[in-house]
């Protein structure tokens, strides 16, 4: 046993020295590229009797350490598979505003630059008329800018007509749309309840921009962060995609207005000094849906909890829009105090009076 368990490592040794074919365990943990023993157009069949005898291992040891003739075209030699072409990055197109800092080599060797056109005089070669890009065209586009001409050109009728018959007069509706702006800003899933959320929503509610902001940044509530984010963004949509709160920015240099004072629905007095800035018009939330959690109790057992999500969605107005609905109270009310009034008859005498009536 122990001249079997001497020999044993040698064997390995062997193997590993022969040149031929190396030797591969069986089982290996990392990846190996597979090597293939290619012979040489000179070297004999391996069935021919008359061939070179083969090394012994211990030859092949005291070569490999020691260094020794190596075998002449006997053997077959180890090769590599051959490896692929790189692949050719390409280009970008001709009208590209940085085709010239490009460092690849073009696809197409004299295209259209920014800074270097060729005249629409000379005539296109032959060997860029395949890799030129396609032109836009409009008649390509028209089945999904116009999909139904027919109805796009009745109903333009509909409204020169409906413009014709009112006599080019708005509606009230029309010349509020025309007249004053507004903003709608949808916010993300809180994870919070509606419960929690609805006081929040309250409370920001009819105040300004900056006032609800500050409100929501000294807050208690874990879920007033969220409501302050969501209102910054809505602020900055309000001001970027429709033009609002630009009033005193733009009339930095002429006459400021005056200040007015305001009575509200709810029968507060406001004094607005700018009609352009930003106010919290409506709040409301949307319920969401519902996540999923485990809670581990003991003994193996694990509750699924049902965390509700809510959402936050705000509209926000100029304070002109506060301006125009005070006045449009005031004279309301103006209206049905005048209808209720009882005017006296004036006090003088009668006169010509007679036994039957007159009428």
């Amino acid at each position: 046993m122990a001249s079997l368990g001497a020999v044993h490592p040698y064997r390995h040794l062997a193997r590993s020295a022969r040149s031929g074919a190396p030797f591969v365990p069986r089982r290996t943990l990392t990846y190996t590229p597979v090597r293939r023993a290619q012979e040489d157009e000179n070297s004999t069949p391996p069935n021919n009797a008359g061939s070179a005898p083969r090394q012994s291992a211990l030859s092949s040891i005291k070569n490999f350490f020691f260094g020794g003739k190596k075998s002449d075209g006997s053997k077959g030699k180890i090769t590599r598979r051959p490896v692929a072409p790189q692949k050719r990055e390409g280009s970008l197109s001709s009208d590209s505003i940085f085709a010239e800092d490009e460092a690849s080599p073009k696809l197409v060797a004299s295209g259209r630059t920014p800074t270097r056109r060729q005249p629409a005089q000379q005539p296109a070669k032959e060997e860029e008329a395949d890799v030129e890009l396609e032109t836009r065209n409009r008649s390509f586009m028209q089945a999904v800018l116009d999909p139904q001409p027919q109805a796009r050109v009745r109903w333009e009728r509909k409204m020169v007509a409906r413009t014709i018959r009112r006599r080019g007069r708005l509606t009230k509706t029309e010349e509020i749309l025309r007249s004053e702006r507004e903003s709608l800003s949808k916010s993300h899933w809180f994870k919070t309840s509606v419960k929690k959320l609805t006081p929040l929503a309250r409370q920001i509610a009819g105040k300004n921009i900056d006032e609800a902001i500050l409100q929501m940044r000294f807050s208690k509530k874990k879920a007033a962060k969220d409501v302050l984010e969501h209102l910054k963004h809505a602020k900055n949509v309000a001001v970027v995609n429709a033009g609002m709160g630009l009033g005193a920015v733009q009339a930095a240099d002429g006459e400021k207005p005056k200040p007015t004072t305001v009575t509200l629905k709810s029968g507060e007095r406001k004094v607005i000094k700018e009609p352009t800035d930003i106010y919290v018009s409506q709040a409301w939330v949307n319920r969401g849906p519902f996540g999923v959690e485990y809670d581990h109790r003991a003994r193996g057992n694990i509750n699924l909890m049902r965390p509700p999500h809510t959402g936050l969605s705000v509209v926000l107005k100029e304070e002109k829009t506060r301006i125009r609905e005070w006045k449009d109270r005031e004279a309301k009310a103006e209206r049905q105090r005048k209808s209720q009034l009882w005017t006296q008859l004036p006090d003088r005498k009668i006169s010509a009076q007679n036994q039957y009536y007159s009428w």
